[in-house]
């Protein structure tokens, strides 16, 4: 083959356990455990001698193929499955030979082997999602009651905790979690269904088989031929997107909070991280962004996933190609946006100080609706809204504090019932939401 190119966000920040799960030899160990558990299920089935079954399951490992003979010719047919045949069937004593994918179409062995590999992904994914869940987790229980400024808009709304900020998204992992079961047990399907979907290719016994070879290589059986309904592979890049999309959320949310005028947090602080190399000051958010990079990579890669559907007839033509390249790199990008926002979540430093001195800024107006429902009762919800409205717009003339401003607006009596808030006072339950999100987390898959 020729050289291959370096993709560098991946190269930077994925994750390794991933790569090794994708890279060729896995993939072309997949194909041959499928005609490994082919050959084993027919032997058992009387459609081929035991002592050929075992003569092909031991020539079947990817020590038998030759690589870059298969990708030279696959170049030549197109599909990478009759060269390895052929590498397997060399393999064999000439007693043996020609039995080999014996009734199967090229894509039942790469759509199995695709379930094979993919089961796999899935777990790794399941994996990486459990560890940043648990980062937020911590995050979400160290911080229940540490107040900072909502917002809405990208501006101050209204106070709440850095703790219930974080339970929303250890809520959005759960679900996502439950996505990600959904889609393996729907990819880890096995395919063997002949040329035409049929099965006639493979004779009386192709339910046995079929159904023995499923159990073989630990993926569900099923009866129906899936070579063209790709709504399973579109499902499981589409959730490997959504998880890119939530570690996104997540890191820019870090960024947005480290900008210099806010400074809550930032990332881990080490010599040279996050380095400028004209500005020496410079401490940038790096990890979030490469999580960034990696899920707007993955938002438009899954635009192809609905094309993939499309596949017309009983085989695809040019459809199923796209998947070659685009689900392995959803894959990717999903576990590199998982590593590295669990990396981020981990070495976050959070600054109270700062959290509790941007709830001042502004005059204070992060309280005006806390004013306007405490004054409600006596004035009415209207004519609250309008006098704190006034007086929001005094506090941005003058820059005196809402308090200070709303004391001389009150008529009698009301600035005494309402007296001086605090952004402590008026948070909400966070600890309940953080229970809640909590509880949704440490319910396992």
């Amino acid at each position: 083959m020729s050289p291959q190119r370096f993709e560098m966000l991946v190269g930077l920040y994925g994750d390794e356990r991933m790569a090794a799960i994708l890279s060729e030899q896995e993939l072309i160990t997949s194909w041959v455990r499928v005609e490994a558990a082919l050959a084993t299920a027919q032997a058992e089935a009387g459609v081929i001698a035991p002592e050929t079954a075992a003569a092909i399951v031991g020539a079947a490992t990817a020590a038998a193929i030759d690589p870059v003979r298969l990708w030279r010719e696959t170049r030549n047919v197109g599909y990478p499955i009759l060269p390895l045949v052929r590498q397997l069937d060399e393999a064999l004593p000439d007693e043996h030979r020609g039995r080999v994918h014996y009734g199967a179409t090229t894509q039942d062995i790469m759509d199995s082997g695709l379930a094979l590999q993919f089961d796999a992904v899935a777990a790794r994914l399941a994996e990486l999602v459990g560890g940043f869940g648990d980062a937020i987790a911590e995050l979400a229980t160290a911080h229940v009651d540490q107040v900072i400024a909502g917002r809405t808009h990208a501006l101050q709304a209204v106070p709440t905790t850095f703790g219930a900020k974080m339970a929303g998204y250890l809520s959005e992992l759960a679900r996502d979690r439950a996505r990600l079961a959904h889609a393996r047990e729907a990819i880890a399907t096995v395919s063997l269904f002949g040329a035409g979907g049929t099965s006639a290719a493979y004779g009386e016994q192709a339910v046995k088989v079929r159904r023995r070879v499923a159990e073989l290589l630990e993926l569900r059986a099923t009866d129906i031929p899936w070579h063209v309904a790709r709504d399973r592979v579109a499902e499981f890049g589409a959730v490997c997107a959504l998880l890119t999309a939530t570690c996104a959320r997540f890191a820019r949310e870090v960024v947005d909070l480290s900008r210099t005028e806010i400074a809550e947090v930032s990332e881990a602080a080490g010599h040279l991280r996050g380095a400028s190399s004209t500005m020496p000051q410079k401490a940038n958010p790096i990890e979030s962004e490469a999580v960034i990079g990696m899920a707007i990579t993955a938002g438009a890669l899954s635009s192809a996933l609905y094309r993939i559907m499309e596949a017309g007839h009983e085989r695809a033509a040019g459809e199923w190609q796209a998947e070659w390249q685009v689900l392995p790199q959803l894959a990717a990008l999903a576990a590199g946006a998982l590593a590295t926002a669990q990396a981020v979540a981990e070495g976050l430093q959070v600054f109270p100080e700062a959290m509790r001195r941007n709830l001042d800024a502004d005059s204070g107006l992060v309280m005006a609706e806390a004013y306007m429902i405490g004054l409600a009762p006596r004035l009415g919800r209207e004519h609250a809204h309008h006098l704190v409205y006034e007086a929001a717009r005094r506090c941005r003339a003058t820059g005196e504090k809402l308090s200070t401003v709303l004391s001389g607006m009150l008529p009698d009596g009301a600035a005494e019932a309402v007296g001086e808030l605090r952004p402590e006072d008026y948070v909400g339950n966070p600890r309940t939401t953080v229970d809640a999100a909590l509880s949704e987390w440490r319910v396992r898959e």
